[in-house]
């Protein structure tokens, strides 16, 4: 495979952007994601790395233990929805598409066409046209990005939220401030309307824009839920992955989140009932292995 030279560049954008690295969810692999918590916060759209995410690297079909997932996940979000995005299928590696389609085959959903390798920036514009060209477009902030590496899934995932236009605030969850004399005609207007009643209704109309802005995510100037699958199918460049972790725990201890970070409540985000199964088979090994010695 060609030098991948955004991903060797990118180290040196946490001189500027030090949490550029750092995901908002992470996971072992796509089995603990659920999606339905997903889709019901307001996100609409995927990207999916492939290699050592969703197949072998440098294979075309699904990992086998990841069937029902990703059957799940193509079934919330919805046909055309979910997109794979890789470095091998869909770029200039891949000579006339043939690995695209035969990805595309396989695991039922696109491949993207990009010209960069991720993380370049021409590759969160090709994502952009994609998403942008649906029947619904999805915008920035309703995607979540998957993949099991920092420097270029991860950072991808971070720059799109860095170069995200804000939104402009919907007017349904934003009441317009009326003022002193706005408030008093409107009272006057009013049947039965007082202006201890006025002031108490915007209140609770802001309320409940707030909670649902917190339950949707979706929030001005915000990209991609950032999600990193720490899990590998088939050990590949463990020296950079060892490199990569180092580099997010050193930032996580020493930075502190920007304001326009998305701070989500990631666990929400996670299957329990898969965790609770983990740590019942880890005890479970544990055991096995105490009681043959």
């Amino acid at each position: 495979m060609p030098l991948n030279i955004p991903g060797l560049l990118a180290p040196f954008q946490l001189l500027i952007h030090p949490r550029i690295v750092i995901p908002n969810v992470i996971v072992k692999d796509i089995r603990y994601l659920d999606f339905a918590a997903l889709r019901k916060a307001g996100y609409r759209g995927a990207v999916f790395d492939k290699d050592n995410c969703l197949t072998i690297p440098y294979e075309d079909t699904l990992v086998p233990e990841l069937e029902t997932a990703w059957a799940e996940c193509r079934k919330t979000f919805g046909q055309g929805n979910v997109v794979i995005v890789s470095n091998s299928a869909g770029t200039q590696t891949d000579p006339g598409g043939i690995q695209s389609e035969s990805v595309s085959h396989h695991l039922q959903v696109p491949v993207l066409y990009h010209k960069s390798f991720k993380p370049a920036y021409s590759c969160v514009s090709s994502i952009r046209t994609y998403f942008s060209s649906l029947h619904r477009p999805i915008s920035d902030d309703e995607l979540i990005i998957v993949g099991d590496r920092i420097f270029t899934d991860i950072v991808l995932a971070n720059r799109m939220r860095l170069t995200n236009p804000k939104r402009p605030t919907d007017p349904v969850h934003s009441p317009k401030p009326r003022g002193l004399l706005g408030e008093a005609f409107s009272c006057v207007f009013e049947k039965d309307g007082t202006a201890s009643t006025e002031r108490e209704g915007v209140r609770v109309e802001r309320e409940k824009g707030m909670e649902q802005g917190r339950e949707r995510r979706l929030v001005e100037g915000r990209g991609p839920l950032a999600v990193w699958t720490t899990g590998v199918w088939e050990r590949e460049a463990m020296g950079m992955r060892w490199v990569e972790k180092r580099v997010v725990q050193a930032v996580e201890k020493w930075s502190t989140p920007q304001e326009e970070e998305a701070s989500c409540e990631s666990a929400k985000f996670i299957r329990r009932a898969k965790l609770e199964e983990e740590k019942q088979s880890m005890s479970a090994r544990l055991w096995s292995r105490l009681t043959r010695a």
